[in-house]
């Protein structure tokens, strides 16, 4: 099972962009997809998660500007993020709680990583 993060780019503040995880393998299910960032010099934060009933919550820094949604058809989540600013600049990583294979269940997966830059 691997998490493969895509989307990121370079872009104007006020920008958008559209980060998207897709999860690869043999999957039965998966609990807790979440987006998490990490800025040059700071500490990897929590961004967004969706559950599985679609209850969502965001960091108060990006709530009404990000959404996360995700299509389980796929097994892939994404993070629309709108009204960007400088200060969004990070690394932005999927994260997965959970992932149900065959017999298997993988806990606390990472996808490696989109670089999403915000010029001002």
């Amino acid at each position: 099972v691997q998490l493969q993060a895509s989307g990121g780019g370079l872009v104007q503040a006020g920008g958008s962009l559209n980060v998207s995880c897709a999860a690869s393998g043999v999957i039965i299910s998966i609990n807790g997809r979440d987006w998490y960032r990490q800025a040059p010099g700071k500490q990897r934060e929590l961004v967004a998660f969706i559950t599985r009933d679609d209850s969502t919550e965001y960091l108060d820094s990006v709530k009404g500007r990000f959404t996360i949604s995700r299509d389980n058809a796929k097994n892939t989540w994404y993070l629309q993020m709108n009204s960007l600013k400088p200060e969004d600049t990070a690394v932005y990583y999927c994260h997965a709680d959970n992932v149900y294979s065959s017999g298997t269940v993988y806990t606390n997966v990472w996808g490696q990583g989109t670089q999403v830059t915000v010029s001002s």
